[in-house]
């Protein structure tokens, strides 16, 4: 095995959209908190919870406090977290008025017998635990937002389908998702991701984030992969474990990436990103879509942050 150097990385998701100044910042300062968390001697599941909250309090992404309303007014997020060394996962999906959906997915693996809880229990969860809270949409929020759908004519035929409840498969660019792999001192590897969703989405629609396997997934024989996307493509190919399925054969973490997206671009047309990490600290930043907000530190230098990776 190579030598193995403390390392994170994190993303704020992948689509056409290039970063922006502030989130440039707020990724670059993310990385750097969850690294110092792994300089002290936190294990990796520590750094990238870390990492994560820091995304979603800005409310620069699609998550947390960022989180996108569903036509219906409401905010739900999903979130998930996966440790390497024991294969321990938990998870949270619909869930509401919790400022940071990735500790109340950890306390679901730590706390709880589970790995997914969904809606208003997972809620009940974060409120016994006493997690911190974010107030539910306003009156003003609920308006702006339905404005702003009624306003562009791309979004009728989804308010529609959400007015008349017909079945359509939904196909909607993905927004500012954020998710973070991270390798501690002692080799371990962890995986995590938070999500508000995609724009325009049905209520009760699940993506990838919170799914073990599809969105995230972490092994300590292999590496630990966060996706980013199209949620519905993710979730048919389950990509972070076919990804982790091909490092743990010797294949290099970027050609594994490589080969998966590729596999769900040729089969379904799907769009996505993925950071992937091995415990002897080889890792890769992919992508099939124009842009994926990302970046990775080592402790050397900076963080490094850019929109493109090749």
């Amino acid at each position: 095995m190579k030598h193995r150097r403390l390392l994170i990385l994190a993303h704020g998701g992948a689509g056409t959209r290039t970063i922006t100044a502030a989130q440039r910042s707020c990724l670059g300062d993310a990385l750097a908190a969850g690294y110092e968390r792994l300089r002290r001697g936190a294990s990796s599941v520590d750094a990238v919870e870390e990492a994560i909250r820091i995304l979603e309090s800005s409310g620069l992404f699609n998550a947390g406090v960022g989180s996108r309303l569903q036509l219906d007014g409401a905010r739900r997020m999903d979130a998930s977290i996966m440790m390497g060394n024991q294969l321990r996962a938990g998870a949270v999906a619909a869930i509401e008025q919790v400022r940071h959906p990735i500790s109340a997915a950890r306390l679901v693996m730590e706390q709880t017998g589970h790995v997914l809880l969904v809606g208003d229990p997972a809620t009940q969860v974060a409120r016994y635990f006493k997690l911190e809270r974010q107030p539910p949409p306003t009156y003003t929020q609920r308006t702006a937002s339905r404005a702003a759908i009624r306003g562009r004519r791309s979004t009728q035929k989804m308010l529609s389908l959400y007015e008349n409840m017909r079945r359509e498969p939904l196909r909607v660019e993905p927004r500012e998702t954020v998710g973070a792999v991270a390798l501690d001192g002692d080799g371990s590897v962890t995986a995590g991701a938070s999500t508000g969703g995609i724009p325009l989405m049905l209520p009760g629609r699940v993506g990838d984030t919170p799914l073990i396997g599809c969105g995230v997934y972490a092994d300590n024989e292999a590496g630990a992969v966060c996706m980013t996307g199209v949620g519905e493509g993710i979730i048919r190919i389950a990509v972070a474990k076919e990804i982790v399925g091909r490092l743990a054969t010797g294949t290099s973490p970027a050609a594994a990436a490589q080969w998966v997206l590729r596999k769900l671009a040729r089969r379904i047309r799907g769009a996505a990103g993925a950071l992937v990490l091995t415990p002897d600290s080889r890792f890769a930043i992919r992508h099939t879509t124009p842009h994926m907000c990302g970046g990775y530190w080592n402790g050397c230098g900076k963080p490094v942050v850019a929109d493109r990776f090749k």
